[in-house]
């Protein structure tokens, strides 16, 4: 590029020279720019997600994620706002303006409201004084007609959870479609939590339902947020719980320690009271968990903490599935340490039984026949052997989720019948 500009235009060699020194000095000037790499800046303000995804909702509902920021420096962070880019995307209940300590957390809810069907994406930009001033945190998500595959709960919120130890919650997931739904692959956000059941791939029938077991095991105190998101049908379930630091001294106990619920008809629950409570201390109870799926909790949302020498009560179900005696033991995994607490469960599932009654005949009679027949148009079976001189008659031989006809006749000393009395329906549950 030199030579040509100076053969066109013939100069003094002193002109050529300031030219050519001209051109050096700026070569100089670029090289030594390059030279001189920028410093890298080290985060200080850090949020929990750095892509926040939400899979398929539907038009018309929102799903809502929490997101932690955290001050990883050594001085405060002046968190100033945040500004919401896309339509489809919003923050609530955020408390900013606020100032954030060394190592202290501040949690923000993101909602996605998809107004139409179709894959959005957006961002949030959080403005601080901290080293990276402007904490950029892309959104994405899809708005759909129908969830092909939906969870309830739609999330799963673990509560407060102390440090080291373990809440499990469960989800349904259910295939909405008329056509078979594979769930081929699982991504968990934040390590606290964790996908016990199922494991993938799996296909749903249509239909069909599948627990999701989600696991929270806190490695520190305060707040985390997360999310299972599931390939295929693209569900996405929000995650958050509170690490809380573990009391020392508190001991959990459950009165009775045993329950007996005597003997129960297939078909039927029974609801027995008990109760846990903490002594020393206030305990965490963070799961239960029954031996035999015939028996069961209610009445108690966990992890669910008992203040020091309070008592909480709760409900054992027991629902017999199977005719025969029962057992169980329901425990109780806590704060208190690592033994769990115990409760002994027993129950004798009995088959149901009708019981008949009618008005004597009007006639002279020696007795009565009992029929009976799965249809009301028969064929009718007899139920006893010889005839039945009251006017009732009790009929064990039913079978659970069964539908029976009922009808009696009056037999003379001569051996004479008469015809069917009315029907009488009988749903067994």
């Amino acid at each position: 590029m030199l030579s040509p500009h100076l053969s066109r235009q013939p100069q003094s060699l002193r002109k050529g020279l300031s030219v050519l020194l001209f051109l050096f000095s700026v070569s100089l000037a670029i090289v030594a720019g390059t030279a001189l790499p920028a410093t890298a800046t080290t985060p200080q303000l850090v949020c929990s997600s750095t892509r926040l995804k939400f899979g398929w909702v539907a038009v018309g509902t929102s799903e809502s994620q929490l997101v932690v920021l955290t001050n990883t420096g050594s001085t405060p962070v002046a968190l100033a706002g945040v500004a919401v880019v896309g339509a489809e995307f919003n923050t609530l209940g955020t408390g900013l303006p606020k100032s954030l300590a060394a190592g202290q957390t501040a949690t923000v809810k993101v909602t996605f409201a998809p107004t139409a069907a179709g894959w959005v994406a957006g961002r949030l930009i959080f403005s601080s004084n901290a080293t990276n001033p402007n904490l950029i945190l892309p959104i994405r998500g899809t708005g759909v007609k129908k969830e092909p595959v939906s969870a309830a709960p739609a999330s799963l919120s673990f509560g407060q959870v102390p440090v080291g130890t373990t809440a499990k919650l469960t989800a349904n997931l259910k295939n909405n479609c008329l056509c078979a739904q594979t769930l081929s692959a699982l991504q968990v956000v934040d390590g606290v939590f964790a996908v016990t059941t199922p494991q993938l791939p799996i296909t749903l029938a249509r239909g069909q339902t599948i627990a999701m077991t989600v696991t929270f095991t806190p490695t520190a105190p305060g707040p985390n947020g997360g999310s299972v998101m599931i390939d295929g049908p693209y569900v996405n379930v929000p995650l958050s719980g509170t690490g809380t630091a573990t009391t020392a001294g508190g001991v959990l106990s459950v009165t009775p320690g045993s329950v007996n619920f005597g003997s129960v008809e297939l078909g039927t629950t029974d609801t027995q009271t008990s109760s846990l409570t903490a002594t020393g201390g206030p305990v965490t109870v963070t799961s239960a968990a029954s031996s035999n799926g015939q028996f069961a909790i209610s009445g108690v949302s966990l992890p669910v903490t008992v203040p020091a020498g309070q008592s909480i009560s709760f409900g054992v179900v027991f629902a017999p599935k199977n005719a025969g005696a029962a057992s169980a033991s329901l425990s109780f995994a806590s704060s208190s340490g690592t033994t769990k607490t115990v409760e002994a469960l027993a129950g004798t599932a009995t088959m149901p039984y009708i019981t008949l009654s009618w008005s004597p005949s009007t006639s002279q009679v020696a007795g009565y026949n009992i029929y009976r027949s799965a249809s009301s148009s028969g064929p009718f079976s007899r139920l006893n052997s010889t005839l039945d001189t009251s006017t009732s008659f009790v009929d064990n031989s039913v079978g659970v989720g069964a539908t029976y006809y009922y009808a009696t006749t009056a037999v003379n000393s001569n051996g004479q019948e008469s015809s069917y009395s009315n029907l009488a329906q009988v749903n067994i549950p």
